[in-house]
């Protein structure tokens, strides 16, 4: 398993459209487990995204997929930045 934990800086006034815009392409994602996005209570402009994946090739190869390419597409005017990233080894049971 391969997680990935990071949080994303929307610009001023963007945090909730950019929510939107990360949950409208993750539908058909091959090998996601789960794809969790939060508000991060602390920082008016923050999220966090967690991630579970069956592998780490799995993940790299859903950046390729249109669905996704079109949501950064999308995103990236309101995208302040990157912060926290952490990748993780997953344990479901």
């Amino acid at each position: 398993m391969y997680g990935l934990i990071g949080r994303m800086l929307s610009v001023d006034g963007q945090r909730d459209a950019l929510i939107d815009l990360m949950l409208e392409g993750t539908g058909d994602m091959p090998g996601c487990v789960s794809y969790v996005v939060a508000r991060d209570p602390k920082d008016p402009n923050g999220i966090w995204i967690t991630e579970v994946w069956d592998t780490q090739e799995q993940h790299l190869a859903s950046l390729k997929l249109p669905a996704v390419q079109a949501t950064i597409a999308k995103a990236r005017p309101i995208i302040a930045g990157f912060a926290e990233r952490f990748e993780t080894e997953p344990v479901l049971r």
